[in-house]
Protein backbone atom coordinates (compact mmCIF):
# COMPACT_ATOMS: atom_id res chain seq x y z
CA UNK A 1 0.00 0.00 0.00
CA UNK A 2 1.16 3.30 -0.91
CA UNK A 3 0.55 4.64 2.86
CA UNK A 4 3.19 2.59 3.93
CA UNK A 5 5.44 4.49 1.95
CA UNK A 6 7.56 8.21 2.76
CA UNK A 7 6.35 10.99 1.58
CA UNK A 8 9.51 11.67 -0.14
CA UNK A 9 9.97 8.28 -2.32
CA UNK A 10 6.11 8.30 -3.24
CA UNK A 11 6.96 11.19 -4.38
CA UNK A 12 10.33 10.39 -6.41
CA UNK A 13 9.02 7.72 -7.67
CA UNK A 14 5.51 9.52 -9.10
CA UNK A 15 7.97 12.39 -10.17
CA UNK A 16 9.93 8.98 -12.05
CA UNK A 17 6.21 8.16 -14.12
CA UNK A 18 6.06 11.45 -14.48
CA UNK A 19 9.45 12.28 -16.14
CA UNK A 20 8.65 9.54 -18.09
CA UNK A 21 5.28 11.00 -19.69
CA UNK A 22 7.30 14.43 -20.43
CA UNK A 23 9.90 12.51 -22.09
CA UNK A 24 6.99 11.19 -24.79
CA UNK A 25 5.46 14.31 -25.19
CA UNK A 26 8.98 16.37 -26.05
CA UNK A 27 9.13 13.45 -28.73
CA UNK A 28 5.60 13.89 -30.16
CA UNK A 29 5.86 17.55 -30.52
CA UNK A 30 8.93 17.08 -32.78
CA UNK A 31 7.27 14.39 -34.83
CA UNK A 32 3.89 16.02 -35.24
CA UNK A 33 6.51 19.01 -37.06
CA UNK A 34 4.73 22.37 -34.87
CA UNK A 35 7.03 23.60 -32.35
CA UNK A 36 5.03 26.62 -31.35
CA UNK A 37 8.02 28.68 -30.84
CA UNK A 38 7.74 31.87 -28.38
CA UNK A 39 10.22 34.22 -27.76
CA UNK A 40 10.54 35.15 -24.38
CA UNK A 41 13.21 38.17 -23.47
CA UNK A 42 15.47 37.24 -26.21
CA UNK A 43 16.34 35.31 -29.28
CA UNK A 44 17.85 32.64 -27.03
CA UNK A 45 15.85 32.80 -24.62
CA UNK A 46 12.74 30.64 -26.03
CA UNK A 47 9.35 28.69 -25.28
CA UNK A 48 8.03 25.86 -27.31
CA UNK A 49 4.55 24.02 -27.25
CA UNK A 50 6.75 21.18 -25.89
CA UNK A 51 7.78 23.57 -22.61
CA UNK A 52 4.24 24.57 -22.03
CA UNK A 53 2.95 20.81 -22.63
CA UNK A 54 5.18 19.47 -20.27
CA UNK A 55 5.01 21.82 -17.07
CA UNK A 56 1.14 21.53 -17.77
CA UNK A 57 1.70 17.52 -17.39
CA UNK A 58 4.24 17.73 -14.43
CA UNK A 59 3.05 20.25 -12.43
CA UNK A 60 -0.93 19.32 -12.87
CA UNK A 61 0.35 15.63 -12.06
CA UNK A 62 2.65 15.96 -9.13
CA UNK A 63 -0.92 18.80 -7.57
CA UNK A 64 -2.74 16.11 -7.93
CA UNK A 65 -1.12 13.73 -6.55
CA UNK A 66 0.77 16.16 -3.71
CA UNK A 67 -2.19 19.17 -3.19
CA UNK A 68 0.39 20.59 -0.19
CA UNK A 69 3.84 20.86 -2.07
CA UNK A 70 5.25 24.02 -3.46
CA UNK A 71 5.87 23.25 -7.22
CA UNK A 72 7.84 26.28 -8.96
CA UNK A 73 7.92 26.20 -12.93
CA UNK A 74 10.29 27.91 -15.84
CA UNK A 75 6.96 28.62 -17.43
CA UNK A 76 4.79 31.25 -16.67
CA UNK A 77 1.19 29.83 -17.98
CA UNK A 78 -2.32 31.12 -17.45
CA UNK A 79 -4.30 28.71 -15.09
CA UNK A 80 -6.36 26.72 -17.04
CA UNK A 81 -8.02 23.36 -17.44
CA UNK A 82 -5.40 20.77 -18.08
CA UNK A 83 -6.33 18.25 -20.74
CA UNK A 84 -6.82 14.88 -18.74
CA UNK A 85 -4.34 13.35 -22.02
CA UNK A 86 -1.16 14.87 -19.65
CA UNK A 87 -2.11 13.85 -16.80
CA UNK A 88 0.23 10.70 -15.19
CA UNK A 89 -0.70 9.68 -12.22
CA UNK A 90 1.26 5.69 -12.24
CA UNK A 91 4.72 5.77 -9.62
CA UNK A 92 7.79 4.06 -10.75
CA UNK A 93 7.69 0.45 -7.96
CA UNK A 94 11.17 -0.27 -8.18
CA UNK A 95 11.87 3.28 -6.05
CA UNK A 96 9.05 2.24 -3.31
CA UNK A 97 10.79 -0.99 -2.61
CA UNK A 98 14.10 1.61 -2.09
CA UNK A 99 14.87 2.46 2.15
CA UNK A 100 14.28 6.41 2.66
CA UNK A 101 17.33 7.94 3.92
CA UNK A 102 16.31 8.19 7.98
CA UNK A 103 16.78 12.02 7.83
CA UNK A 104 14.10 12.46 5.64
CA UNK A 105 11.76 9.91 6.71
CA UNK A 106 9.08 12.20 8.72
CA UNK A 107 9.14 14.72 5.88
CA UNK A 108 5.49 16.19 5.79
CA UNK A 109 4.28 17.22 1.87
CA UNK A 110 3.59 20.67 2.71
CA UNK A 111 7.52 21.23 3.82
CA UNK A 112 8.86 20.05 -0.28
CA UNK A 113 9.62 22.07 -2.59
CA UNK A 114 9.94 20.98 -6.44
CA UNK A 115 11.44 23.07 -8.94
CA UNK A 116 10.27 22.13 -12.79
CA UNK A 117 12.48 23.08 -16.22
CA UNK A 118 9.71 21.09 -18.45
CA UNK A 119 12.47 21.52 -20.99
CA UNK A 120 15.89 22.46 -20.36
CA UNK A 121 17.76 23.06 -23.45
CA UNK A 122 15.28 24.30 -25.38
CA UNK A 123 17.06 26.13 -28.14
CA UNK A 124 19.38 23.12 -28.67
CA UNK A 125 15.83 21.16 -29.27
CA UNK A 126 14.56 24.11 -31.32
CA UNK A 127 17.62 23.76 -33.45
CA UNK A 128 17.84 19.81 -33.68
CA UNK A 129 20.41 18.96 -30.69
CA UNK A 130 18.34 16.40 -29.36
CA UNK A 131 21.22 14.92 -27.01
CA UNK A 132 21.37 18.22 -25.22
CA UNK A 133 17.55 18.59 -23.62
CA UNK A 134 16.46 17.29 -20.62
CA UNK A 135 13.32 17.22 -18.36
CA UNK A 136 14.04 18.24 -14.86
CA UNK A 137 12.47 17.55 -11.57
CA UNK A 138 14.14 18.68 -8.37
CA UNK A 139 12.92 18.18 -4.80
CA UNK A 140 14.32 20.60 -1.94
CA UNK A 141 13.45 20.10 1.71
CA UNK A 142 14.87 23.38 4.31
CA UNK A 143 16.53 24.91 1.53
CA UNK A 144 18.40 21.67 0.14
CA UNK A 145 18.30 19.78 -3.00
CA UNK A 146 17.61 16.25 -2.02
CA UNK A 147 15.86 14.53 -4.89
CA UNK A 148 16.52 14.37 -8.82
CA UNK A 149 14.98 13.53 -11.46
CA UNK A 150 16.53 14.06 -14.88
CA UNK A 151 14.86 12.53 -18.14
CA UNK A 152 16.69 12.75 -21.58
CA UNK A 153 13.93 11.92 -24.55
CA UNK A 154 16.11 11.82 -26.96
CA UNK A 155 19.22 9.52 -25.45
CA UNK A 156 20.14 6.87 -27.61
CA UNK A 157 18.60 8.64 -30.69
CA UNK A 158 22.02 8.36 -32.58
CA UNK A 159 21.73 4.60 -32.58
CA UNK A 160 19.42 3.82 -35.64
CA UNK A 161 15.54 3.95 -36.31
CA UNK A 162 15.10 0.82 -33.92
CA UNK A 163 16.24 2.10 -31.57
CA UNK A 164 14.80 2.54 -27.89
CA UNK A 165 14.66 6.05 -27.17
CA UNK A 166 15.08 8.19 -24.01
CA UNK A 167 15.82 6.66 -20.35
CA UNK A 168 15.33 8.43 -17.14
CA UNK A 169 18.37 9.33 -14.18
CA UNK A 170 16.90 9.48 -10.75
CA UNK A 171 18.88 10.14 -6.96
CA UNK A 172 18.18 10.83 -3.45
CA UNK A 173 20.86 12.07 -1.38
CA UNK A 174 21.54 9.32 1.40
CA UNK A 175 20.60 7.18 -1.09
CA UNK A 176 22.74 7.24 -4.50
CA UNK A 177 21.67 7.80 -8.04
CA UNK A 178 20.41 5.07 -10.36
CA UNK A 179 20.45 5.51 -14.49
CA UNK A 180 23.29 5.58 -15.72
CA UNK A 181 26.88 4.12 -15.28
CA UNK A 182 28.86 6.28 -13.48
CA UNK A 183 32.45 7.18 -15.46
CA UNK A 184 35.32 9.81 -14.10
CA UNK A 185 36.53 11.92 -16.40
CA UNK A 186 40.63 11.62 -17.96
CA UNK A 187 43.06 11.35 -14.96
CA UNK A 188 45.41 14.49 -15.48
CA UNK A 189 42.20 16.47 -17.81
CA UNK A 190 40.39 19.29 -17.46
CA UNK A 191 37.66 19.09 -19.57
CA UNK A 192 35.33 22.17 -18.81
CA UNK A 193 31.70 21.87 -19.50
CA UNK A 194 29.93 25.59 -20.35
CA UNK A 195 27.33 27.03 -21.81
CA UNK A 196 26.72 27.26 -25.58
CA UNK A 197 24.75 29.98 -26.37
CA UNK A 198 25.11 32.63 -23.00
CA UNK A 199 28.51 32.97 -23.38
CA UNK A 200 30.45 36.49 -22.53
CA UNK A 201 33.98 37.64 -21.34
CA UNK A 202 33.34 36.48 -17.30
CA UNK A 203 32.52 33.04 -18.39
CA UNK A 204 35.74 33.18 -20.96
CA UNK A 205 38.00 34.65 -18.30
CA UNK A 206 36.77 31.83 -16.07
CA UNK A 207 37.33 29.09 -18.29
CA UNK A 208 40.48 30.10 -19.18
CA UNK A 209 41.74 30.47 -15.88
CA UNK A 210 41.21 26.88 -15.47
CA UNK A 211 43.55 26.26 -17.78
CA UNK A 212 41.77 23.71 -19.62
CA UNK A 213 42.81 20.98 -22.18
CA UNK A 214 39.02 20.97 -23.92
CA UNK A 215 36.31 23.10 -23.96
CA UNK A 216 32.79 21.47 -24.83
CA UNK A 217 30.24 24.21 -25.65
CA UNK A 218 26.63 22.55 -24.89
CA UNK A 219 23.04 23.22 -24.40
CA UNK A 220 21.01 22.91 -20.91
CA UNK A 221 22.12 22.53 -16.96
CA UNK A 222 20.98 18.75 -16.82
CA UNK A 223 23.35 17.42 -19.79
CA UNK A 224 26.50 19.41 -18.10
CA UNK A 225 26.28 17.08 -15.09
CA UNK A 226 25.54 14.19 -17.11
CA UNK A 227 28.30 15.14 -19.07
CA UNK A 228 30.46 15.07 -15.47
CA UNK A 229 28.83 12.08 -14.14
CA UNK A 230 29.73 10.26 -17.43
CA UNK A 231 33.17 11.15 -17.72
CA UNK A 232 32.71 13.45 -20.80
CA UNK A 233 33.88 16.65 -18.77
CA UNK A 234 35.78 17.17 -15.16
CA UNK A 235 34.49 20.43 -14.66
CA UNK A 236 30.90 22.59 -15.29
CA UNK A 237 31.87 26.18 -14.97
CA UNK A 238 29.33 29.06 -15.85
CA UNK A 239 30.71 32.47 -14.48
CA UNK A 240 27.40 34.69 -15.67
CA UNK A 241 23.71 34.97 -13.63
CA UNK A 242 21.83 33.24 -16.22
CA UNK A 243 20.99 30.04 -15.34
CA UNK A 244 17.67 29.69 -12.82
CA UNK A 245 16.76 27.17 -9.68
CA UNK A 246 15.17 24.85 -11.44
CA UNK A 247 18.20 24.09 -14.11
CA UNK A 248 20.01 23.11 -11.08
CA UNK A 249 17.97 21.59 -8.38
CA UNK A 250 17.57 17.87 -10.06
CA UNK A 251 21.07 18.23 -11.30
CA UNK A 252 22.89 18.67 -8.49
CA UNK A 253 21.19 16.09 -6.11
CA UNK A 254 22.70 13.72 -9.15
CA UNK A 255 25.74 14.73 -8.78
CA UNK A 256 26.11 15.11 -4.94
CA UNK A 257 24.64 11.60 -4.29
CA UNK A 258 27.49 10.27 -6.15
CA UNK A 259 29.94 12.63 -4.38
CA UNK A 260 30.52 15.32 -6.46
CA UNK A 261 29.89 19.20 -5.78
CA UNK A 262 28.16 21.97 -7.01
CA UNK A 263 27.86 26.01 -6.10
CA UNK A 264 28.00 29.10 -6.95
CA UNK A 265 31.32 31.17 -8.68
CA UNK A 266 32.21 31.73 -4.58
CA UNK A 267 31.74 28.14 -3.60
CA UNK A 268 28.00 28.88 -1.80
CA UNK A 269 25.50 26.35 -1.88
CA UNK A 270 22.69 26.99 -3.62
CA UNK A 271 19.49 27.55 -1.67
CA UNK A 272 15.75 25.96 -2.82
CA UNK A 273 13.70 27.03 -0.59
CA UNK A 274 10.59 28.72 -1.49
CA UNK A 275 10.93 32.08 -0.96
CA UNK A 276 14.76 32.18 -3.08
CA UNK A 277 15.05 34.26 -6.15
CA UNK A 278 14.81 31.88 -8.99
CA UNK A 279 17.96 33.04 -10.66
CA UNK A 280 21.26 31.96 -9.48
CA UNK A 281 22.92 35.45 -9.88
CA UNK A 282 26.70 34.15 -9.09
CA UNK A 283 26.73 31.39 -11.65
CA UNK A 284 27.72 27.46 -11.06
CA UNK A 285 30.59 25.60 -10.80
CA UNK A 286 30.19 22.03 -10.59
CA UNK A 287 32.82 18.58 -10.54
CA UNK A 288 32.54 15.08 -9.88
CA UNK A 289 36.27 14.92 -8.46
CA UNK A 290 38.88 17.73 -7.95
CA UNK A 291 36.18 20.62 -7.22
CA UNK A 292 39.19 22.46 -5.13
CA UNK A 293 41.03 22.86 -7.86
CA UNK A 294 38.51 24.59 -10.11
CA UNK A 295 37.41 26.50 -7.18
CA UNK A 296 40.89 27.83 -6.91
CA UNK A 297 40.97 29.02 -10.35
CA UNK A 298 38.00 31.09 -10.54
CA UNK A 299 39.44 34.69 -10.96
CA UNK A 300 38.62 37.33 -7.94
CA UNK A 301 37.61 39.87 -10.69
CA UNK A 302 35.09 37.55 -11.77
CA UNK A 303 33.88 36.76 -8.26
CA UNK A 304 33.62 40.78 -7.91
CA UNK A 305 31.58 40.88 -10.79
CA UNK A 306 28.77 38.09 -9.88
CA UNK A 307 27.29 39.20 -6.34
CA UNK A 308 25.36 35.83 -4.73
Amino acid sequence: MASSHTVLMRLVASAYSIAQKAGTIVRCVIAEGDLGIVQKTSATDLQTKADRLVQMSICSSLARKFPKLTIIGEEDLPPGEVDQELIEDGQWEEILQQPCPSQYSTIKEEDLVVWVDPLDGTKEYTEGLLDNVTVLIGIAYEGKAIAGIINQPYYNYQAGPDAVLGRTIWGVLGLGAFGFQLKEAPAGKHIITTTRSHSNKLVTDCIEAMNPDNVLRVGGAGNKIIQLIEGKASAYVFASPGCKKWDTCAPEVILHAVGGKLTDIHGNALQYDKEVKHMNSAGVLAALRNYEYYASRVPESVKSALTP
